[in-house]
């Protein structure tokens, strides 16, 4: 049992082993099998913000919603991208999703600091209809304008 009297125990880097793939990224960004994500690069999701890691999760679903949104915020009316990957290192818990907004961890978000290795991609994916897509994007403007788009990195 959890710390907060749930059943759920947070992943975390020294307990992550028991979770099990397949796992998922959505990117903008074209890349092959056998590249590496790395942290250090530019966030997808806040203009001039450098991420300190790279997250990934074990829903396809949410890794569309990745897809979609870093194509839509960077203005791109390109496809994005879902990629198969294997971290190549521990892992935890998102704490910009898990027990913040979704207690739980129901859309099975996790972050690490190593790189992750890309091992196949999703192409038969289905993204959002229009009208949902613009309304995250909208709900993420107002967030943004409420300064509650606050990325715990």
């Amino acid at each position: 049992m959890a710390e907060n009297g749930s059943d759920r125990v947070p992943v975390t880097y020294e307990r992550c082993a028991q979770v099990r793939g397949p796992f998922y990224h959505g990117t903008k960004s074209a890349l092959e099998v056998g590249d590496e994500l790395v942290p250090g690069y530019g966030s997808n999701f806040q203009e001039g913000r450098v991420s300190n890691n790279i997250y990934f999760t074990a829903l396809v679903d949410t890794a569309i919603w990745g897809a979609e949104l870093a194509t839509a915020l960077a203005g791109s009316g390109e496809r994005g991208h879902v990629y198969v990957v294997e971290p190549l290192g521990p892992f935890e818990d998102d704490p910009n999703v898990t027990d913040k907004r979704f207690p739980g961890n129901p859309t099975q978000s996790y972050r690490t600091r190593h790189p992750l290795r890309v091992v196949g991609e999703v192409d038969s994916w289905e993204g959002h209809d229009p009208e949902v897509l613009k309304g995250m994007l909208d709900h993420l403007t107002q967030l943004r304008e409420q300064g509650l788009d606050v990325i715990e990195d």
